[in-house]
C-alpha cells in the first residue's frame, strides 16, 4: 500500500505531530532528544513521526497517545513535511500487525511477542494483555535509543543483537507460544538473508507463527537504483522483493512451514483507506503493493514411543 497508494487520490492534510505544551513561568522547557539515527535504523525515525501525525488525527485509524507523546520529544532533523496518505498507510499497516498480535494472545495469552528491528514501535503498549511476554530484538544504537525513550516493564526484555544473528533465539521458550513479527524489517536484508531468517524462526519455534511485510520487486529495485523514497528523500536500499505470486514459495523455505497466508491491509479513511483491502486487485498499482504475509510453523514431532526388549 505504502508505495502503491500515491495514484489513489488525495486525502485532507494531517496535523504535524503536536508539540510539548510551553512550560509555566520560571521552570525551564524539557531538554529535546536529538534524533541521529543513521542508515537503515533511521527508517525508525520517520515511521514515528509519520504514524504519530496519524495518531493525533480526531478521526485516526490508530489511536495511539504513547506514540504522540514519544514524537513530541525528539528534534527530528529536516525531513520535509509529514505526508497524510504515507502517514495512514504507515498507521494501516501497524493496525494490521495489531490484530494478528490480538488473535495470537487471544489463543497463547501467555505467550511470546520477538518483534524484530521494533526500533521506535509502540505496539507493546497498544496490545498489552497484561500478560504477554515481549522480547524486543534490534542493533545496539537503535535499542540503546528506545531503552532511553520508552519505559519497559518486567515483561518486555530488550535484545542487542542483529537479527541475522541465531543468538536471539537462546532463552525464548516455544512452550507457552511464540509469535514472530518483522515489521518494516525484511526488506532491508539479502534476499538469502531474509529467507534464512525465516527458516531459522521456523525451526526455533514449532507451533509458533511469524508476520512480516514485504516490498514488491519493482520498488525494491528503485531503491536499489538509489532512487528517492517515499518522503521525498534517499532511503536505504532493500535488496529483497517479493511479488504476489512468489509468496507460495515460502513454504520452501524450511519443512516447518505448514501455512503461507496473505494478509489484507484493515480498512481505512477515505478513498486510501477504502481500497486499502483491495489494492493488490487494482490494475494500476498493484505490481508496486506491498505485501503482509503470515506463515504458520508445524509443531515439534512426537517422538514414537521405544519399543520393550523381550527378556530372553
Amino acid at each position: 500500500m505504502i508505495e502503491a497508494a500515491r495514484t489513489t487520490g488525495r486525502e485532507p492534510t494531517a496535523p504535524s505531530v503536536p508539540r510539548p505544551a510551553a512550560p509555566a513561568e520560571g521552570i525551564p522547557a524539557p531538554r529535546r532528544v536529538p534524533a541521529e539515527l543513521t542508515g537503515v535504523p533511521e527508517t525508525a525515525l520517520w515511521t514515528l513521526r509519520h504514524r504519530a501525525a496519524e495518531a493525533a488525527r480526531p478521526d485516526t485509524v490508530l489511536p495511539d497517545p504513547r506514540a504522540v507523546r514519544l514524537a513530541a520529544r525528539f528534534d527530528f532533523p529536516e525531513q520535509g513535511a509529514v505526508r497524510p496518505w504515507l502517514a495512514q498507510g504507515i498507521a494501516l499497516r501497524a493496525l494490521a500487525f495489531d490484530e494478528v498480535v490480538c488473535a495470537f494472545l487471544t489463543d497463547h495469552p501467555d505467550g511470546t511477542v520477538v518483534a524484530l528491528g521494533e526500533g521506535l514501535e509502540t505496539q507493546f503498549w497498544r496490545v498489552d494483555n497484561g500478560r504477554v511476554r515481549w522480547v524486543t530484538v534490534d542493533l545496539p544504537e537503535p535499542l540503546a535509543l528506545r531503552g532511553r525513550m520508552l519505559p519497559h516493564g518486567a515483561r518486555q526484555r530488550l535484545v542487542a543483537c542483529d537479527a541475522r544473528d541465531d543468538r536471539w533465539t537462546a532463552g525464548i521458550d516455544p512452550a507457552r507460544g511464540v509469535l514472530v513479527t518483522a515489521q518494516g524489517l525484511l526488506m532491508y536484508l539479502e534476499p538469502a538473508a531474509a529467507t534464512r531468517l525465516i527458516g531459522v524462526c521456523a525451526a526455533a519455534f514449532p507451533g509458533g507463527a511469524m508476520v512480516f511485510d514485504t516490498v514488491s520487486r519493482r520498488f525494491s529495485a528503485r531503491t536499489r537504483r538509489g532512487g528517492k523514497g517515499l518522503v521525498g528523500r534517499r532511503m536505504p536500499p532493500m535488496p529483497w522483493g517479493m511479488d504476489t505470486a512468489e509468496r507460495p514459495l515460502l513454504r520452501e523455505i524450511h519443512p516447518a512451514i505448514g501455512e503461507v497466508s496473505a494478509l489484507p491491509l484493515p480498512a481505512g479513511r477515505g478513498l486510501l483507506g477504502r481500497l486499502a483491502p483491495r489494492l493488490t486487485a487494482v490494475p494500476l498499482v498493484r505490481n508496486d503493493c506491498p505485501l503482509l504475509t503470515r506463515l504458520r510453523f508445524a509443531p515439534a514431532p512426537v517422538p514414537a514411543p521405544g519399543r520393550s526388549r523381550r527378556s530372553g
